[in-house]
């Protein structure tokens, strides 16, 4: 097994597109040749997952066409992003992404989104709606937060309709914003559950209509999908209490049909099937169909992408092998820079560094792809980074030909770099995910 894996290693270096300050064109031509580029990362600290996507970005931006970047983030927090980006509202770039104000603030608050946001701002200067680019979130833990924006615009749209929703998102005060005692009531069949209340308002908001000669149309959408999030959150914490499988599977298919949602207004708006580029960790991103995740009953992003927009998806994946990252050691503790332990044996990541290549592209052959068609471990850190249990918390088995199209690999990472806390106000309500301890 050791000779077949020192062979398998060598063929992947020989076909490793190494590179250093510019990313490989090939690379580059494949991506360009799907219109959904979904982008992962291996980590939700690492500096350099973070600042290669953003240069792969900006080339589909700049030379493709690409006009929306699709985050793991909530839609109302990455909406004030979109909005700032687009010259929609004059304040500074710190306050646009003040909205991440919640644990992880890093994973959004960081030098690398403001300069990518900042950046995007010049590109979409003095340019029409229907040509710039957005940014738009596709998680769904903003729950209060998405009830706020769709009453908020409800309020000047339709007054009527705006009490009609308060009076049926009433329904989640009896919990004062613990949306886990929430799902606990509701997910062990006590009879009380706010799913009809979020399904009507659903319902009222996908028949509204704006008025012809008022408002952006993007305002109604907006709102939309906040109803959508609602709808799709409440369901979300029903089904947290009955396992891991069913909490993950709804949260990605959320993320899959706000895709597909996004998809079609921009279409709807420009008459032209857009480009999307989706920013997002490998595990949602990568064809979970390929690893151990499937044993487990789970689904994700990139195999619901594949399904629906077949011959359009580029799955990228990134690994490293050993450095730094920002992570916690526990939810809702402040995030440290840990060193990341030099990959296991029997892992895709260690084959890698045995190439002696410090970062590469590897756009695998029909030979090579089927002979990475064999389970090694993978290994997956979220906001949450435990490294003396990191077999048990951070691996997962993949046949990494098939989970993606190509892979960048970058040897030795380093931690991002977080913007300032801010304090989190304290009736703001504290949404801990079922992917805890990986938290991915």
């Amino acid at each position: 097994m050791e000779r077949q894996h020192d062979a398998l290693a060598e063929t992947i270096r020989r076909q490793a597109v190494p590179f250093g300050d510019e990313l490989p064109a090939r690379l580059l031509q494949a991506i360009s040749q799907r219109r959904l580029a979904l982008l992962g990362e291996a980590s939700h600290g690492t500096h350099e997952f973070y600042e290669l996507r953003a240069r792969i970005t900006r080339e589909l931006v700049e030379h493709h066409g690409c006009r929306a970047v699709v985050i793991e983030g909530d839609w109302p927090d990455a909406w004030r992003i979109n909005r700032w980006a687009r010259g929609l509202d004059d304040g500074s770039i710190d306050e646009a992404l003040a909205g991440f104000e919640r644990f992880p603030t890093w994973m959004w608050r960081n030098t690398v989104v403001r300069g990518f946001a900042q950046w995007l701002r010049e590109h979409n200067r003095g340019k029409p709606p229907w040509e710039q680019t957005g940014v738009y979130g596709m998680d769904l833990y903003s729950l209060f937060a998405s009830v706020r924006e769709v009453l908020a615009y409800l309020d000047k749209a339709d007054p009527d309709a705006a009490r009609r929703a308060r009076r049926r998102y009433a329904c989640f005060d009896h919990f004062q914003q613990n949306l886990q005692a929430y799902g606990y009531a509701a997910g062990f069949g006590t009879g009380f559950s706010c799913e009809d209340a979020v399904v009507a308002q659903l319902t009222d908001l996908l028949r509204h209509q704006l008025p012809a000669d008022d408002g952006d149309p993007d305002d109604l959408f907006h709102a939309r999908q906040n109803a959508r999030l609602v709808r799709n959150a409440e369901q979300y914490y029903r089904a947290m209490f009955r396992g891991r499988a069913s909490s993950w599977n709804l949260r990605d298919l959320h993320m899959a049909d706000t895709l597909e949602a996004l998809d079609k207004h921009l279409r709807d708006r420009t008459g032209e099937r857009p480009r999307i580029a989706v920013w997002a960790h490998n595990s949602h991103l990568g064809d979970a169909s390929t690893t151990g995740m499937t044993e487990q009953g789970e689904w994700n992003v990139g195999e619901l992408a594949r399904k629906r927009w077949p011959g359009e998806v580029f799955l990228l994946g990134f690994t490293t092998h050993e450095g730094t990252v920002r992570a916690a050691s526990e939810w809702d503790e402040p995030a440290q820079v840990k060193r990341v332990r030099p990959a296991l044996p029997g892992s895709w990541e260690l084959m890698f560094h045995q190439t002696g290549l410090p970062r590469f592209a590897l756009l695998p052959d029909e030979e090579l792809r089927e002979r990475m068609d064999t389970p090694l471990l993978e290994r997956a850190i979220g906001v949450i980074y435990l490294p003396e249990t990191e077999r048990r918390s951070h691996y997962f088995t993949a046949r990494l030909g098939a989970q993606f199209d190509a892979v960048i690999h970058v040897d030795t990472t380093t931690a991002l770099q977080s913007l300032p806390e801010h304090d989190v106000p304290v009736d703001e309500p504290v949404e801990v995910p079922e992917t805890y301890p990986s938290a991915v």
